[in-house]
C-alpha cells in the first residue's frame, strides 16, 4: 500500500502546486517560501529539535512546550514547522529569532528526504491530529524519536483511517510515542494499530497555556479607546455561512439594545474583504480594525481584519461566541476566552475538540445554541443577567484549573527519550 500511496503523492504533485498558486493569487502569503513545500530551500542545520504545529491554534497550544524545550536544550536549534502562513506569522510573532520556522513539505518522498537531510532532526514532536506516513517513516528509519503530543483522532475520521488500515498501522509502527489527549483518543489509536506499550494518556497541553498577565489591562484600555462604555460581544473564528447567522442574531439584539456592538473575527484572512462586503450588504455600519479609528455611536459592527489580536479583543469584550460551531467545521478553541473569565456561547458542531467541549458543557461553562434565534437569546440573557454571565466565566476558569498539568506529565514521560535523542 505504501507504493500506491507514494504514487498518489506524485500524481497529486501538479494539482497541489496549481492549488497553492491559485491560493497565492488571493493571498500572497501562500507564496512565501513555496519551494519548501516541494523539498527545496530548507536551512542547513547541524541537528535540531523539530516541533510541527499545523496552524495558529496548534502553534498557540505549543507555546508552553516550546518554552520548556528552549529552557531545557538552550544549545539546540529548535525548528517549528507549520502548514499555513497564518501559523508561520504566529510563530514569528511569538518567538521571533529564537526558533527557526519552515513549512512542512508535501508528502512525496523526494521532499521528505530533503527535509530530513537539511534539518537533521534529533527529536520530533507533532501536535494533535497530523498523521504523515512518509514523514513518520522518515523518523523511524533514521532512528529519530517521534512523539505525538496531545494526540487525538476524532470519531468522524476513524472510518477513513480504517480504509487505509495497512498503511496507518505501518505508519504507527516506527517506535512512535503517542501522548493522547484522552482515553478515548488513546483507544482509537490502539484500534488503528498503535503499540499499547507506547500509548499514554497525558491530557491536552492547551489547558496549560497561560494568558499574557497584562492582557486584561490591555483589553480594558483598548476597549475604552475604541468602544467607549458600550456593551460588546465578540464572534471569533467564524467561517463561511456563519457570519450571516451571527449578523442575523446581532440584528435581533439591536432591536432591544441599539448600543450593543459586535466584534466580528473571520477565521481566515483571505476572507476579510468578503466579510466586510457582506456586513455592508446587510446595511450594518462597520468599522475595520485596519482603519485604525474608534467606533462612534452609530457603529454596529467592528471587523477585526488583522492577525494575532483575538486574545486582546476577547479581553475587550463582555461575551464570546466561538465560531466554527454553527456550521459543521468542528468548533475552535474554547480555552482562550475561558482563560479570561468570559462567558462563552458556542454552536453544536464541536467534534474537533469533543472532549474539551464536554468538560465545558458538564460544568456549565458555556451556553449551547443551534441557530441565530438561540444565539441572540443567549447573548441577550447574558447581557441582562451579569451574575449568570459571571458564573459561566467562573466555571470556565474551573475547567482550566481542573485540567492543567498535561505539560508536566508530558515532559516527565518524554524527558529521558528527548535527552537520549538529542545526545545521539
Amino acid at each position: 500500500m505504501r507504493l500506491l500511496y507514494n504514487l498518489l503523492t506524485y500524481l497529486l504533485l501538479i494539482p497541489y502546486a496549481f492549488y497553492w498558486l491559485i491560493r497565492g493569487i488571493g493571498n500572497r502569503a501562500y507564496l512565501d517560501r513555496l519551494s519548501q513545500r516541494f523539498g527545496f530551500g530548507f536551512p542547513k542545520l547541524d541537528g535540531c529539535i523539530w516541533v510541527h504545529a499545523v496552524s495558529v491554534g496548534e502553534v498557540q497550544a505549543a507555546v508552553p512546550l516550546i518554552h520548556a524545550l528552549i529552557d531545557r536544550f538552550p544549545d539546540q536549534n529548535l525548528v517549528v514547522t507549520t502548514v499555513t502562513p497564518t501559523g508561520a506569522a504566529r510563530v514569528a510573532a511569538l518567538f521571533g529569532d529564537t526558533v527557526e520556522h519552515c513549512y512542512i513539505p508535501f508528502e512525496f518522498p523526494h521532499a521528505v528526504r530533503s527535509f530530513f537531510s537539511s534539518l537533521r532532526p534529533r527529536a520530533a514532536m507533532i501536535l494533535e491530529t497530523e498523521i504523515w506516513p512518509n514523514l513518520y517513516r522518515g523518523c523511524g528509519t533514521r532512528k529519530i524519536p517521534l512523539i505525538l503530543v496531545s494526540a487525538r483522532i476524532s470519531p468522524r475520521s476513524v472510518p477513513g483511517y480504517r480504509r487505509l488500515l495497512p498503511l496507518i498501522r505501518e505508519t504507527l509502527s516506527h517506535g512512535i510515542i503517542i501522548a493522547a489527549q484522552s482515553q478515548a483518543d488513546a483507544d482509537r489509536f490502539l484500534e488503528l494499530g498503535a503499540n499499547p506499550v507506547r500509548t499514554w494518556v497525558t491530557g491536552n497541553i492547551k489547558f496549560d497555556v497561560e494568558p499574557n498577565p497584562d492582557i486584561a489591562a490591555e483589553g480594558e484600555a483598548l476597549r475604552a479607546a475604541l468602544f467607549g462604555s458600550r456593551s460588546v460581544w465578540i464572534a471569533a473564528s467564524t467561517h463561511d455561512g456563519e457570519e450571516q447567522q451571527v449578523l442575523d442574531a446581532h440584528r435581533t439584539l439591536l432591536e432591544k439594545n441599539p448600543q450593543l456592538l459586535l466584534v466580528l473575527v473571520p477565521r481566515h484572512p483571505e476572507r476579510f474583504s468578503r466579510v466586510c462586503h457582506l456586513i455592508e450588504q446587510q446595511n450594518f455600519s462597520v468599522v475595520c480594525r485596519t482603519a485604525n479609528q474608534p467606533c462612534d455611536g452609530s457603529t454596529e459592527v467592528f471587523l477585526l481584519d488583522t492577525m494575532g489580536e483575538v486574545p486582546l479583543f476577547y479581553a475587550a469584550s463582555d461575551i464570546a461566541f466561538v465560531g466554527g460551531s454553527l456550521v459543521p467545521v468542528g468548533g475552535h478553541n474554547l480555552l482562550e476566552p475561558a482563560a479570561l473569565g468570559l462567558p462563552i456561547v458556542t454552536g453544536p458542531h464541536l467534534f474537533n475538540a469533543q472532549e474539551i467541549a464536554e468538560k465545558f458543557i458538564e460544568l456549565g461553562a458555556c451556553r449551547l445554541v443551534a441557530d441565530p434565534i438561540e444565539l441572540a437569546a443567549a447573548v441577550a440573557y447574558l447581557i441582562e443577567n451579569p451574575a449568570a454571565a459571571a458564573k459561566i466565566g467562573k466555571n470556565g476558569l474551573a475547567v482550566l484549573e481542573q485540567n492543567r498539568g498535561s505539560l508536566e506529565r508530558l515532559l516527565r514521560l518524554l524527558g529521558p527519550l528527548l535527552d537520549d535523542g538529542v545526545a545521539a
